[in-house]
C-alpha cells in the first residue's frame, strides 16, 4: 500500500506428455528375436548422418564470427546465479518491538534490511496510530523520523481509513479481520557504500477486510519498493522509501476462499524474517 492509496490488485502451468511406442520390425519378437542383416550399410549411414552434423556445426559457428562472444548481444547482461540465489546466511540475531534489528554491515545485511522492512511498511500494523509510531522510531533514521510520521499521518488519515472500513485506531468493525500482509520475492541493489545503499524489494501481497458483507475483500497485489537505506547507529536504517506496481504474473484460476477462511489463515501462520 503507497502512501495515501489503496493497493490494486493484480497461473498456472501445464504441458503436454507425449507417449513414443517403438514398433517391431516386421514379424520379428520385439524383445529379442533375430537380429536382422545390412550392417555395413547402418554403419555407411551413421558416417554420412556423422558428417552433415559436423559441416552444419561449422556453419552455424563462421556465422557467429568463430565464436568471439563480444559479438553476442545478450552477453553481459543476465545476472549470474549466485546474485539471485538464497544465501542461506541468517539476517538477524535481535528484535525490537518485533522488528528485526542488528543487520550485517555489507550489501546482503542491507539486502536482508530492506526485505523485513518492506513487510513492515506495508502492513495492518502501520495503519494503527499508535504502532505506526514505534514503527518510525524503529525503522527509519533519526533525522527524518518526524518528517516521514506526519506524511504517514496525513497519508493514513481518518476518511483514509474509514475508505476501507477502519475506525480511528486502525481496527475493523467488529467480526471483520483487516489484513495487510507483505511478502518479499527477491531482492536487488541498485547502489551500495558502506554508508548507504539503495534497494529494490519485489513483493507480493493480500491486502482487504475479511468478513461478512465487505466493501473491501482481501484481493492480491504485486508491486515493487524502492528504499534508500543509511548505516545509523549500528544498523540499517530507512531514509526514505517509494513503491511502484508490479512486475505481476498472470493471475491464476484459483477459487477464492471465504470470509472465514481468510480470517483464520491471518490469525493462524505467521509471518517471517527475511533473509538475503
Amino acid at each position: 500500500m503507497s502512501l495515501g492509496d489503496e493497493h490494486e490488485a493484480s497461473g498456472g502451468y501445464g504441458g503436454t506428455g507425449q507417449t513414443r511406442t517403438r514398433l517391431p520390425d516386421g514379424g520379428g519378437d520385439v524383445y529379442g528375436g533375430a537380429r536382422r542383416g545390412g550392417r555395413s550399410s547402418s554403419r555407411s549411414l551413421i558416417t554420412v548422418v556423422g558428417v552433415v552434423v559436423l559441416l552444419i556445426a561449422a556453419i552455424a559457428f563462421a556465422n557467429r564470427g568463430g565464436g568471439d562472444s563480444s559479438s553476442d548481444s545478450g552477453s553481459g547482461s543476465k545476472p549470474d546465479a549466485a546474485s539471485t540465489a538464497a544465501s542461506g546466511t541468517k539476517p538477524v540475531r535481535t528484535t525490537a518491538g518485533g522488528i528485526p534489528t542488528g543487520f550485517a554491515h555489507d550489501q546482503q545485511g542491507a539486502q536482508s534490511a530492506a526485505a523485513n522492512y518492506a513487510t513492515v511498511l506495508v502492513s495492518a500494523d502501520i495503519l494503527k496510530p499508535t504502532r505506526r509510531a514505534e514503527i518510525v522510531q524503529q525503522v527509519f533514521v533519526t533525522d527524518k523520523q518526524a518528517e516521514l510520521q506526519d506524511k504517514l499521518n496525513k497519508a493514513y488519515s481518518r476518511d483514509f481509513l474509514r475508505n476501507i472500513g477502519l475506525d480511528d485506531n486502525g481496527n475493523p468493525t467488529a467480526g471483520s479481520t483487516y489484513v495487510s500482509r507483505t511478502v518479499p520475492i527477491g531482492t536487488k541493489t541498485t547502489s551500495y557504500s558502506d554508508a548507504a545503499a539503495t534497494m529494490e524489494v519485489w513483493c507480493t501481497g493480500l491486502y482487504g477486510t475479511a468478513g461478512e458483507n465487505s466493501a473491501n475483500p482481501v484481493t492480491s497485489d504485486w508491486f515493487t519498493m524502492t528504499l534508500q537505506l543509511r548505516w545509523a547507529n549500528g544498523d540499517w536504517k530507512v531514509d526514505s522509501f517509494s513503491q511502484k506496481s508490479g512486475p505481476a504474473p498472470v493471475p491464476g484460476d484459483n477459487k477464492a476462499s471465504t470470509a472465514d477462511e481468510m480470517s483464520k489463515a491471518v490469525e493462524e501462520y505467521g509471518g517471517f524474517t527475511y533473509a538475503r
